[in-house]
């Protein structure tokens, strides 16, 4: 499983190792084996954080991705 700290390591390096990458909530927890009451967490930290911003379809992505937010 990993520390909390672990599994928000392996949020980021996902994100930066994938340049593109878009997941869901659910996608992510499936994907990376994160239990749901600990990954909304982990994914609202990186947004307050300013590393990924939701995307209107409740997806995730990295802030410095150049394509237009939408």
């Amino acid at each position: 499983m990993g520390t909390v700290t672990d599994r928000l390591t392996q949020l980021r390096a996902a994100y930066l190792e994938m340049p593109g990458l878009r997941l869901n909530a659910q996608q992510a927890e499936r994907l990376y084996g994160i239990e749901p009451t600990l990954c909304q967490p982990l994914l609202d930290a990186l947004v307050d954080a300013r590393f990924l911003y939701v995307k209107y379809d409740g997806t995730y992505a990295r802030a410095s991705d150049e394509e237009v937010r939408e």
